[in-house]
């Protein structure tokens, strides 16, 4: 029997890693549209618990989410040093606030586990991948907010653009 997924050349997942403390984490680099330094956020009334706020970007304006926060690690006092990942979901842009970002990096796909053969429920996680540095969890932005938070959201936007009327 002929596999020709043998003979195929490996396909690449390219990753933009990022730092959360001692996390080591990453992103689809088709996801990440740009990366900025810490601007001054806007608290966003009514908004998820998880969300600080909402940023201007070149005239959009992008809800800030704490990755902290969803994550359940200690907050600390913002630093000069953190940045601001703008990705996209499928539903809208998001500023991300991590740590640090590094360069992107590239893993061949059969090397990338599906984070529910790791830990089963794994909701936000799209999975796992060796590097050098050790253990790059890849975050899936489409599942990142719950349904009741991606609602909450659209209605705190919603009145903040009537108010701004």
């Amino acid at each position: 029997m002929n596999h020709p997924e043998r003979h195929a050349t490996a396909s690449l997942k390219q990753l933009v890693p990022f730092n959360l403390d001692e996390w080591r984490c990453a992103l689809d680099l088709w996801a990440v549209h740009r990366i900025i330094r810490v601007v001054e956020v806007t608290p966003l009334p009514n908004s998820p618990e998880i969300v600080l706020g909402v940023v201007n970007v070149q005239g959009e304006i992008i809800p800030v989410v704490n990755m902290r926060r969803r994550f359940g690690l200690p907050e600390g006092e913002a630093k000069l040093c953190e940045q601001m990942i703008i990705a996209r979901t499928a539903k809208r842009a998001v500023a991300l606030l991590v740590d640090s970002v590094g360069g992107v990096v590239e893993r061949p796909t059969r090397e990338v586990t599906e984070a529910g053969k790791i830990v089963p429920g794994t909701q936000y996680l799209e999975g796992v991948a060796k590097t050098d540095e050790g253990i790059l969890l890849i975050h899936d932005l489409n599942t990142f907010l719950s349904l009741e938070e991606e609602t909450q959201l659209n209605g705190a936007l919603a009145e903040t653009s009537v108010a701004r009327k």
